[in-house]
Parts: structure tokens; sequence; C-alpha cells
């Protein structure tokens, strides 16, 4: 195999550090790397398969995909969807899982390990996935409520409650309908803005220790426990996927709601929006950034062929996006005409009532009013087409595309219109526990690699924290629930709104912007290449040099920028739930939550300078101390040089040495395990000279 080019001088020193050598670089000795032998691993692929699958496949798949693909021109979104998946998605995940596989480290060790500056990177990423931990066990929170709530018959959110002094229904709910009543007063008890932050929900209080007590106990062994976990919370959701697709297509509407969302508009493919919003979903798809996907893969042997890992959990998450999509939109079609036809029902109602008045006018229906069975949609919409100028506000258009677009996204999805649809199947209880115990494990799933994305660097990092495992992730799930009671609040839901739009998504492109540059072009696509290619012992295609250093690197920068400039122009706003209109309404955000919003971006995004002034003045006052008289070890780890593990030397020949006069070794990607050193011929003539000196 060839040899790896020595980098330029210059660049050396600007990014390695003029006073470390490249065998520090591989194997510094105050690195906290510890040995493979005591590492933890897989005990098989199939468990780390499906550890990646549960971390990338989460509940933005079920209520994030579907409404994308909804709003964006159905198929021809997903088409623009797989084509930035297969130039970017791929390649960064690929990256990510190399980089965790070949150093055995967690993020913070990984870019460490490249250069000490770009340690800010992995502390970045810890961060994020911190903030990312905060909110989604909520939602976890909230799937259990409803969990709960389930083993009732009839379900408590099918019917509006009634006021014990007048015997009258609530007006809030009567106003809305029981769903979204439920979801907003009986769940969250809901204030009318983010300002309004209002008492702790006891209820939700209870949940919230009880999801982050789940997470503790799954995470307390490290990956032997959540792994067997996983083997649960990662195939169950498929499970009850398949159940819900076989029984939907029995529903009425479920083709219509099928043709809804694969109808191709290819004329978005000129709005740069829904680029951004394609691009922002194959990064969060994929989980890149966090720092999970390289905690995971650093459990894996050297030799474990990543590659086919990359292409076959992206394939797997974006069929699971598919099906996910089909599961919803087959459920929405049937909700749509559903409402659709009794909204037929009450002008038919209506239309009856004028007839037993003696009414008949020259647009009077031609078909039944007095049979709403025999009525079709379609023909209820044609006569309402042609003389709906002429009737009054009495008479409604039932639109089959506009029941479509409510609720369709987030929590929308999952706690009103997916509950509103269960309410009206047979035996309810059974299917909400179903519906709401695959939320609970989608949840779950991700949060376990979540958690691992903050737990691995830093046990990898501090030697202290490794050996008190199991205190660190007691400690860390409890300070998770102390902060996430700012979300069991009233007003939580807005912070959660908050978080889930501002607090991961600029960090995390910023973190993937400096991975791709640390790698393609401070590290060198050729020698990342040739690693790859020691690992898997076949050398990948080379057009993933080219998407690295530039395809990669621009898209990223790109959304980065797309996302600001949106930021900026349009304003942070959030939805919020008016008590009296008992209906949703837009607001923006007042001064200090804008303020808070910056805190998290820049307070996320701050290691990174951090990080890479640190080195500097680190170097620079390790350049200042006088140096020790006499040959200390600096002098003598010069005389070596590190060989590629694939020259092997052979026994019976004379040891050649492995770099030529005048050439720099050169920087080792792979950990110390994998290398041999060898005497320099300076130092062997020596010894030479030693032995005839003294007649040996």
């Amino acid at each position: 195999m060839m040899e790896k080019p020595a980098l330029d001088s210059s660049e050396e020193r600007a990014w390695l550090g003029e006073g470390q050598s490249e065998v520090q670089l591989a194997a510094s000795p105050d690195t906290t790397e510890p040995n493979d032998g005591d590492r933890p691993a897989w005990d098989s692929k199939i468990q780390y398969v499906l550890a990646q699958v549960g971390f990338s496949v989460g509940l933005g798949n079920v209520w994030r995909f579907p409404y994308l693909c909804h709003q964006n021109g159905g198929g021809a979104f997903m088409l623009l969807y797989v084509f930035l998946l297969l130039i970017v998605g791929v390649p960064l995940f690929f990256m990510e899982l190399v980089a965790g596989q070949s150093i055995r480290q967690g993020s913070i060790g990984v870019w460490k390990h490249i250069s000490p500056k770009l340690v800010g990177i992995g502390y970045s990423s810890c961060v994020v996935c911190f903030y990312v931990a905060l909110y989604y066990n909520v939602i976890i929170a909230w799937s259990l409520f409803y969990l709960g709530n389930s083993f009732q018959y009839p379900l408590p959110w099918e019917q509006c409650p009634i006021e014990a002094g007048t015997n009258e229904t609530v007006k809030e709910c009567a106003s809305s309908s029981p769903t979204p009543y439920f979801w907003f007063r009986k769940a969250l008890n809901i204030t009318n803005s983010i300002e309004e932050s209002g008492e702790f929900n006891p209820i939700m209080t209870g949940c919230l220790l009880a999801a982050w007590a789940i997470v503790s106990l799954a995470m307390i062994k490290g990956i032997k426990s959540s792994a067997r976990v996983m083997y649960f919370s990662s195939v169950f959701p498929y499970v009850v996927l398949f159940i819900f697709l076989i029984r939907g297509m029995l529903l009425d509407g479920a083709i219509d709601g099928i043709t809804y969302m694969f109808y191709p508009k290819l004329e978005i493919w000129g709005n740069v929006q829904v680029w951004r919003q394609a691009a922002t979903q194959v990064f969060f798809a994929l989980g890149l950034g966090y720092g999970s996907v390289i905690a995971y893969s650093s459990y894996n042997p050297i030799h474990n062929n990543c590659h086919r890992d990359a292409l076959m959990v992206s394939c797997i998450n974006f069929m699971t996006s598919v099906l996910a999509s089909l599961v919803v939109f087959v459920v929405l079609g049937f909700r749509a005409k559903t409402i659709a036809l009794h909204c037929v029902v009450e002008n038919l109602g209506v239309l009856n009532l004028m007839s037993s008045n003696g009414s008949s006018q020259y647009w009077w229906p031609s078909f039944n009013v007095t049979d709403p069975s025999s009525v079709s949609l379609p023909e209820y919409r044609q006569w309402y087409h042609e003389y709906g100028s002429m009737l009054g506000p009495q008479f409604t258009d039932c639109n089959l595309e506009e029941e479509m677009n409510k609720g369709v996204e987030g929590t929308g999805l999952a706690f009103i219109a997916f509950t509103e649809v269960m309410a009206l199947f047979p035996a309810t209880p059974f299917w909400s526990t179903l519906f709401f115990l695959m939320l609970l494990n989608l949840g779950l799933s991700t949060m376990f690699g979540t958690m691992q994305g903050i737990l691995t660097p830093l046990m990898d990092n501090f030697k202290i924290l490794g050996r008190h495992r199991t205190l660190l992730t007691v400690f860390s799930c409890a300070l998770g629930f102390i902060i996430g009671l700012l979300f069991t609040q009233r007003s939580g839901n807005y912070f959660v709104t908050m978080f889930d739009d501002y607090s991961a998504t600029l960090p995390l492109v910023i973190v993937v912007i400096f991975e791709t540059i640390s790698m393609a072009w401070v590290y060198g696509t050729d020698r990342f290449l040739d690693d790859i290619e020691l690992m898997l012992k076949w050398r990948p295609p080379v057009v993933y040099k080219y998407l690295w250093k530039y395809v990669c690197l621009l898209a990223m920068v790109g959304l980065l920028a797309a996302s600001l400039l949106r930021m900026i122009f349009k304003g942070p706003t959030y939805t919020a739930w008016n008590q009296t209109a008992a209906s949703e309404m837009t607001l923006e955000y007042p001064g200090w939550a804008l303020a808070m919003i910056v805190m998290l971006i820049v307070f996320a995004s701050l290691p990174v300078p951090i990080g890479y002034i640190h080195s500097i003045l680190k170097n620079r006052s390790a350049l200042d101390v006088p140096p020790q008289e006499g040959p200390g070890p600096e002098v003598h780890r010069e005389l070596y040089t590190k060989c590629n593990s694939t020259d092997q030397l052979d026994s019976n020949s004379h040891p050649a040495p492995c770099e030529e006069d005048g050439i720099r070794p050169r920087t080792s990607f792979l950990p110390v395990g994998n290398e041999q050193y060898q005497l320099l011929p300076q130092q062997e003539e020596e010894e030479e000279e030693e032995e005839q000196d003294t007649g040996v």
C-alpha cells in the first residue's frame, strides 16, 4: 500500500502543535485512552445494528418526515431527500463511524486524537446531546402519561367533560374538540403564553421522574444493559407500525390519504426552503454531530465493515420514514374522510329542515337530502361549488384536503390527530396502548443513544469518571431531571418547542462543519482513506474524497446560512394555546426568551473556539519551559519512528528503515496498538560503534 504523504511542515505546526510529534498524536503519553482489552464491546453485530438503528430512528421519523413530505410535494420531496441522503448523509455518517471505530474513543477523544486544538468539537457535541436529552425525555414522559390513561374505557379524550355545577359541557372543550382539550388542559394544563409560567404540573413531574428512572436503569451498566433493552425497544415499533398499516388499509379514506401524500409536485425543487428542510431532516434523521454514532461505533472490532453499516443503517432509516408516512397518511386519510362525511351529514340536515318548511329553490340538489348515506362526498362538493355562492353561511364546503392539513406535525400528530382517530376504532384502549407503547420505545431507543453520546466521551477522557460509571450515569440522570423541571411547569410545552427548534439545530450544524473541516482538510482525505483501507482491507471509492472535501462541507455551510437567515428575517415564533378562544395562535417570543435562545446557541458552540485557544496557550507555556539538561525522554522518543501496520518485519532479513531519509514520519489515525516501532539507522550505527568499542 502506498505510504501517506507527510503534512506540510507549516500546516503541521499550525494544527498539530509545534511541540507535538507525530508519535504523540497517535498515542500521546497523557492520553486517557483505555486499554482495548478493558473497553466494553458489543456481544454481536445484530446488537450493534439495533443500537444504531434505534438511535437514528426516532420520533422525527414518525411525526416530522410525513409532515415535510406532505407539505413539500409528496413524492418529489422523497426524491430530493434520497438525493441529499446519498451525497451528504451517507458520507458524513460513514465518516463518524470510521472515526469512532478506528480510534475507539468517544467524540472528545476522537477529535483530541487528531489534534488537541479540535477537542472543543467533542465538548460541543456533549452539550448539544444534553440539551436534546433534557426535552426528549419530556416527550417520553408525555407518552407515559397517555399510556397510563389508555387503560380506561371509554378513553378520557373521547368525550368532553361535564361541569359539575351546571351539568353543561365545558366551554373550552365545546369550542374545540375532546382530543385537543385533553392534551392542552388535562395533560399539560397549559398557560396562554410562555410569559405566564404557572405552577408545576405534579402529574407530569412524576412522569418525568419515571422517564429518567427508566433511562438510568437501562444505562447504568453501559452498553451491556442498554443493549439488552434495545432488542425490544428497537424492534417493537416496527411491529406496531405494520399492525397499524394493515388495520389502516381497511379503513375508508386510506387510499385518499396515500394518494394525497405521494402525489408529486416537482415545482418544489425550485424552492430554497424545501432544500433546507430536506437537508435538515437528513441531518437529524442520521443523528450526525451528536457524538452518539461515534460512541456506538467505538465499541466495534477494529476491522468491522463500517461502510456496509453506514449504507444499511441509512437505508433502514429511510424505509422506516416511508413506512411511518404510509401509516400516518392512511390514518389521517380515514380521519379526514370521517370529518368530511360528518360535515355532509350536518349540511344535509339543514337542507332537510328547509325542505320540511316548504323551501324549494332552483339550486336545490338532485340527490336525496333525507338519506345522507346515499350522498357521496364528490356529489355534495360538486353541488356546493356550483351554488355555494348563493347559499347562506349555514352551509360549508366539506373539503377533504383542508382536513388533511390539520394537525399533522409533531405533538399535534401524536397527541391530537392520532388519539382522535383511535377513539373511532373498536377496542380503543388496545389501539391506544399499542400506539403509545410504540412512541415510548421510539423515544427510549433514541434517548439511550443520546445519553451514550454524553457518557462515553466523558468516561474515555477522564479516568476518574470511567472508574465510576454507575455514579456518573445516576448523577447525569438526576441532573437532567432537576433541570427538566423547567418543562413540567404549565408553560413547559413552550420551552420544549424552543429547545427543539433552536438549541440543537444551529450548534449541531456548526459541529458537523468543524468535523468535516478537521477530517477533510486538517487530517487529509488521502490519509483518512489510507486508514480506512487498513481497517477494512479494501479502499473506499475515491468519490468519498470529493464528497467530504467539497460537497458535504458546502452543503453544511449552506444549511447553516439558510437557517440563520430564516431565523433573522422571519423571527423566532411559537404556537400557543388560547384558553378563551380554545384555539392555537402564533406568538413572538419575548425579549428574555430571545436572549435565552441566543445563550443556548452560544453556550453549545463556545467549546470549539475555547478548545482551540486553550491548546494554543498550553503549547506556548510548554515552549516557555527551559529544556532539561541531558538527554531526556524527548530525545529518545525522536530516535523512533512508526511503521505501517502492514509493513511486517521479516525475521530472517535485516530490518529496513520505515521512512526514507529526509521524509518526516507520518501521522497515523489508528491507535498505537496497530503500529510497530523500529530504530532509525542513526541509532543503529551508534549501537554498532559501541559494540565495537566494548569488544562485544
